[in-house]
């Protein structure tokens, strides 16, 4: 029986059992894959909560008491800093970002449609490999996306 689009069968080194690999994510996995495998992107991001986010509190700031203004305000001049190459977008949102993402230089990993809030989802399919968003506004707060992936 073959395998649906996307995927490829390999032989682990280490166990010498089968696992199955998406060719268009490389991510891998054991179980035989039911459906055609599915294209993802990968993306880091920023983000800025405040006071109106749905959950106004990060790792950083137990309560976030900012406005939306001021948090548009702090995003742009941390998108500045990163166009004008005086700091990389992963050293930036390590120690800004109030995402919990912030720890891996905020990398969210590959990801489909459907498993982000649509205006973020919308934001990341539009940017190519390597370009820097502008501003995205979504319940969690507002962000800037760096399509890797």
């Amino acid at each position: 029986m073959s395998l649906p689009s996307g995927w490829t069968e390999k032989t682990s080194q280490a166990n010498g059992k089968t696992y199955y690999l998406n060719t268009l994510t490389n991510a891998s996995q054991w179980d035989r894959p039911e459906e055609p495998a599915a294209d993802g992107v990968r993306a880091s991001h920023l983000l800025v909560k405040h006071k109106d986010s749905r959950r106004p509190s990060s790792w950083k700031e137990q309560n976030i008491t900012r406005t939306k203004e001021e948090a548009l305000k702090i995003l742009a001049q941390h998108r500045a800093r990163i166009e004008k190459e005086e700091v990389t977008f992963a050293e930036l949102a390590t120690t800004e970002s109030d995402c919990s993402s912030a720890k891996r230089g905020g990398d969210l990993g590959v990801f489909t449609r459907g498993q982000m809030q649509r205006p973020f989802e919308e934001a990341t399919y539009r940017l190519r490999v390597g370009q820097l968003s502008e501003v995205v506004d979504t319940d969690s707060g507002v962000h800037i996306i760096l399509r890797t992936g």
